[in-house]
């Protein structure tokens, strides 16, 4: 077979299996009109399919006149994906089939060792979650990473990631793939936290869209014209490193970033201590304001302007149709209100601000929908720069067990 033949070959499989994924159970009749693919290479790419395991027949159709037809659809467990959202307090880890049912995940603290501990730590919950729903290892077959900062391709290092010691100084990627077994796409989490609003969240069908992550950090993903951005060096979108808020000078900024420092968690810690006096963690801030604390009061609308000074900043840049925020800052309703309430005071043209829908859950949808789209392309497609699976229908998808 020729190169060429071959690569005909296997667009010609991808356009099978994407209406078996879309359309499923389905004719090979149906896949025809679906693909204008011959009948006869439709057959073959079905027999070939159903002999390696991802698809079987489900039954035949009805109600139609004439004879009926035997219909196929995708094996969901022939192949697994394992989602992990690492945060610099937590780390949660989800496992896909390949119909984008999630299962149990298994959410710990992050080991605060950073390096290596990390990436045994994720590896272990990673086999945790598949043992509580008997899944075998070797089903596994790729992982997708969201963490703070930036991934570096070429050094498989992750940079700009204060919070996780270590990772900028180690071939994170290679000592995930040697802990694991399986290939290791590393990724920003929150990209990830905007590809899953986009997809089954706040941002379904918004082309241009901004996601900010509001907690321990602060971060930014953005979309425009229905494509991430990324940036040269993966960091489009670290938004702590704005410069204002702190004096971007000083040489703390150029770890942890100015607007992350008065923005994120510990600026609004050290606020609410210098104000009262009192040590207090966020939960308690959020707390004392609602029981009547002027202090409180005070450091969470100096954090809403300073969010909605981030906002602005997007939005004279990029101009998106909506901006979400998350985080376990961000998704605080008591934030939220402040923010729409200050951000016309500082920008000219309307933004709408969204609560995310996906919760904690956003990075984990996302890692799912960049892993199986990378997984797709492997298996069934061509190896395209831009040829990710089309998603299916964002009722599909379910979550068996709700995370721990």
């Amino acid at each position: 077979m020729s190169d060429t033949q071959r690569i005909s070959r296997k667009f010609s499989q991808r356009a099978v299996m994407e209406a078996i994924i879309q359309s499923g159970p389905i004719s090979r009749a149906s896949i025809a009109k679906q693909t204008n693919l011959s009948k006869q290479t439709i057959s073959e790419i079905v027999r070939q399919l159903e002999l390696d395991g991802w698809i079987q027949e489900t039954g035949r159709t009805t109600g139609h006149i004439g004879r009926s037809a035997v219909t196929y659809e995708l094996i969901p467990d022939a192949a697994f994906i394992a989602a992990v959202d690492l945060g610099g307090t937590k780390v949660r880890v989800a496992i896909a089939d390949l119909a984008f049912h999630v299962f149990a995940e298994e959410v710990a603290p992050t080991d605060r060792r950073g390096g290596q501990f990390v990436v045994d730590q994720i590896a272990d919950l990673c086999w945790q979650a598949a043992a509580r729903q008997n899944i075998p290892r070797e089903k596994i077959r790729m992982a997708v990473i969201g963490a703070p900062g930036a991934p570096e391709k070429l050094t498989g290092r992750i940079l700009l990631a204060p919070n996780i010691p270590g990772f900028d100084a180690m071939d994170v990627a290679s000592a995930l793939e040697k802990a694991l077994g399986f290939n290791v796409t590393l990724e920003n989490d929150v990209n990830l936290c905007v590809i899953g609003e986009n997809w089954l969240g706040q941002g379904q069908g918004i082309d241009n869209l901004a996601y900010i992550a509001v907690g321990t950090g602060i971060g930014g993903g953005l979309m425009v014209n229905g494509q991430l951005v990324r940036g040269v060096g993966n960091a489009a979108g670290e938004l702590g490193f704005l410069p204002f808020g702190a004096n971007p000078f000083e040489p703390e900024s150029l770890r942890t970033g100015a607007y992350e420092r008065v923005a994120a968690s510990f600026g609004i810690i050290e606020r609410y201590q210098t104000l009262s006096g009192q040590a207090a963690t966020v939960p308690e801030i959020f707390e004392k304001a609602a029981g009547g604390d002027g202090d409180a009061t005070t450091v969470l609308d100096d954090t809403a302007r300073l969010v909605a000074q981030g906002i602005a900043a997007i939005a004279a840049i990029a101009n998106p149709q909506k901006v979400i925020l998350g985080g376990s800052i961000g998704l605080r309703d008591e934030l939220i209100e402040r923010v729409r309430t200050f951000l016309p005071q500082c920008f000219p043209y309307p933004v709408e601000v969204e609560k995310s829908a996906l919760g904690a859950q956003a990075a984990i949808v996302g890692a799912i929908a960049i892993g199986l789209g990378h997984l797709h392309n492997a298996l069934f497609g061509a190896d395209a720069p831009d040829s990710r699976m089309s998603l299916p229908p964002a009722e599909t998808m379910h979550f068996r067990e709700a995370a721990r």
